[in-house]
């Protein structure tokens, strides 16, 4: 990238503070929880249920990466009891935009991705 719009990021050089925020969005509970989010805004309970598996802990620190990288915002409300919801920012819901678009591919290629398994699993006498 050669012009005015700042330093050329690549996520492949280990330096690359983009590396970190690529890993933030693809790792396990960032992909499932900026997904969830895309539906709209949401308490960290139902988010927890929604992102079945999750630990209240790794939810925790999950929202905390990806509010410091400017995908998430988070509004807590003084109500009684307080209230603290999370959303997408619009960095997050464009970024969220591409990654259901591979969410829905993977999941649409899911009986190729069974029968590789099985193909494999049978030359190698399964895992």
């Amino acid at each position: 990238m050669d012009d005015d719009s700042g330093p050329a990021f690549d996520v492949f050089s280990r330096a690359c503070p983009s590396r970190g925020t690529l890993e933030h969005v693809t790792g396990r509970w960032g992909g499932l929880t900026l997904g969830a989010l895309y539906e709209g805004p949401v308490r960290f309970s139902e988010l927890r249920r929604r992102v079945d598996g999750v630990s209240e802990k790794m939810l925790s620190q999950t929202l905390h990466a990806l509010e410091r990288d400017g995908l998430v915002h988070r509004e807590a409300r003084h109500t009684s009891p307080p209230r603290v919801d999370y959303e997408l920012t619009p960095l997050g819901r464009a970024v969220t935009e591409r990654l259901l678009g591979l969410i829905e591919l993977v999941e649409g290629r899911m009986p190729e991705v069974l029968a590789a398994r099985e193909r494999y699993d049978g030359v190698r006498g399964g895992r």
